[in-house]
């Protein structure tokens, strides 16, 4: 049996401090927590709508990304460039005579780093890993030949899996651009049907509020923005929580989930439809359920640039949500039945496409965790 080393994180990473004030160029390129997303390594969207306040640290291209604040939420990603990070985060840079710097990154995605850091998060209301801590913990690592080796596989995995999202992407974009062909844009209604409100067609409701003690390891799955990938529920990182859940908290089939509050603007607004589940699920009090029959052609409608044009001349001094009153005021144009059932038929194929992608993609998750578990610790 090969025993491999064991080295404290101060040995393993360097926690780069080094802070600066922003500018107005930095608003372009400022990546923020809310731009991580959960169990991914590459960074999609970055950029500040308003001005970014206080100091913030340097990061350059190639760095590793992590939030300390919330760990739970086990946000670790690559930066896309040179610029400034969030203060809520660390930027972490390899020791190379201890980690190959192609590997460092699936290290601190591994669930054997994340899992012992979250053992020492502080605080109730966002627990928060502190550096003081964190250097201490001790981690074994297999020797650079090891090292090389498992990098090569983890990144031909890791690049499989961003063609699988790719795929997913473009899947979307298709059934976005057949919505337009078969009802016309929905914000100008240029194919004249009949207009209603959405309420008037159907019900929502504000998810959940819960406070960081009552998350458990064996309670009801909590649905979050981050379940919600390319317009598809996900469960690569799952908050359960024990609390009592009211009926109408807990999700339906063909209820449509949305993010509704969100630090990026670029995630409010994205939705998924809630599939047969083998599980009670409730939702996030930055989320929202909307229950209607119409839910194949709402579904299709909330990721309309559309829909999106009616938020924006909705909007008030509130930013980055969308609220039950500005849901009140969106217009519907309702196509005759017999042609949103056409659509549905369209999207039944297209989703069963979308379905085996995501297996294959869910597989190779699987197969990626086991191997690194298997190297890791």
């Amino acid at each position: 049996m090969i025993i491999m080393p064991k080295y404290k994180f101060e040995d393993i990473a360097l926690n780069i401090t080094q802070k600066r004030k922003p500018t107005i160029e930095d608003m372009e390129t400022y990546i923020g927590l809310e731009h991580l997303d959960s169990g991914s390594l590459s960074i999609q969207r970055w950029g500040s709508k308003v001005p970014i306040k206080g100091d913030k640290l340097i990061m350059q291209k190639g760095d590793v990304l992590f939030g300390k604040r919330n760990a739970y939420l086990r946000r670790a990603s690559i930066a896309p460039h040179d610029g400034l990070f969030s203060a809520h985060g660390m930027v972490l840079r390899p020791n190379e005579n201890v980690i190959l710097p192609k590997l460092f990154p699936f290290f601190i995605c591994s669930d054997y780093f994340f899992d012992a850091a979250i053992r020492i998060s502080v605080g109730s209301l966002s627990p928060t890993i502190n550096w003081s801590a964190l250097k201490k913990l001790e981690f074994t690592l297999p020797n650079m030949d090891e090292q090389e080796k498992l990098a090569d596989i983890l990144w031909a995995a890791n690049d499989t899996k961003e063609s699988y999202k790719r795929l997913l992407f473009l899947s979307d974009e298709l059934a976005k651009s057949q919505f337009i062909e078969m009802f016309g844009d929905p914000f100008l209604n240029p194919k004249g049907w009949e207009v209603k409100t959405l309420g008037e067609i159907a019900d929502y409701f504000i998810g959940l509020t819960y406070k960081p003690a009552n998350v458990t390891s064996d309670g009801m799955i909590v649905l979050r923005s981050g379940n919600i990938q390319n317009s598809t529920l996900v469960f690569e990182d799952n908050v359960r929580v024990d609390v009592d859940v009211k009926d109408r908290l807990i999700v339906k089939v063909n209820d449509i989930l949305m993010c509704s509050r969100n630090g990026s603007a670029d995630l409010v607004g994205k939705v998924a439809k809630i599939p047969d589940l083998n599980e009670k699920m409730t939702f996030g009090a930055f989320m929202t359920i909307i229950r209607s029959d119409y839910h194949d052609y709402l579904f299709s409608f909330f990721q309309q640039d559309g829909f999106r044009r009616q938020l924006t001349e909705a909007k008030t001094s509130t930013v980055n949500q969308i609220t039950k009153s500005m849901l009140n005021k969106v217009l519907v144009p309702l196509p005759p039945k017999a042609l949103q059932e056409e659509y549905a038929g369209f999207m039944e194929q297209t989703n069963k496409s979308k379905i085996k992608l995501k297996q294959n993609l869910d597989n190779l998750e699987i197969t990626t965790k086991a191997l690194m578990f298997k190297n890791f610790g």
